[in-house]
């Protein structure tokens, strides 16, 4: 129910040509089943795309391992928990694939969060699986 809804928050945000602005909950059950599959030994993330609509896209993220930190510099990052759970920090200096400092907080099956734009950010845990439905949502100038 909630990647539905915020599915549809994003596709009332904006203007312009629609290229998916559907996913039904089997669809999302079966993007879960083929990042699974398609996963390799080793890897941390697979991304599917569950719907796009210029200049968002919504993606689902199979996490079975921690991955390196990221910043986005123009974009702030929406994150609502599928599945799974895990730890994530966010803040503090980002120093390759890591952070050091910042605020650690675990996450689970329906937790939403924003990630501020240029906010260092890592998934450095990992409970089970961790399934996410991720925006990320340009800055617009201010007026």
């Amino acid at each position: 129910m909630g990647v539905m809804l915020l599915a549809a928050l994003v596709q009332a945000q904006q203007a312009g040509p629609a290229l998916s602005t559907f996913a039904s909950s089997s669809d999302v059950v079966a993007l879960i089943a083929k990042a699974k599959a398609e996963r390799k030994d080793g890897q941390a993330i697979v991304i599917e795309k569950i719907l796009q609509f210029a200049p968002y896209v919504a993606n689902l993220e199979y996490r079975a391992s921690a991955g390196a930190a990221a910043v986005h510099p123009k974009e702030a990052e929406m994150m609502y928990v599928i599945e799974g759970s895990g730890t994530i920090v966010t803040g503090g200096k980002l120093t390759g694939a890591t952070i050091d400092g910042g605020d650690s907080k675990t996450i689970s099956k329906g937790d939403f969060l924003l990630v501020p734009e240029n906010t260092p950010h890592w998934i450095n845990a990992i409970g089970s699986p961790l399934v996410l439905m991720t925006i990320k949502v340009p800055r617009g100038e201010a007026k």
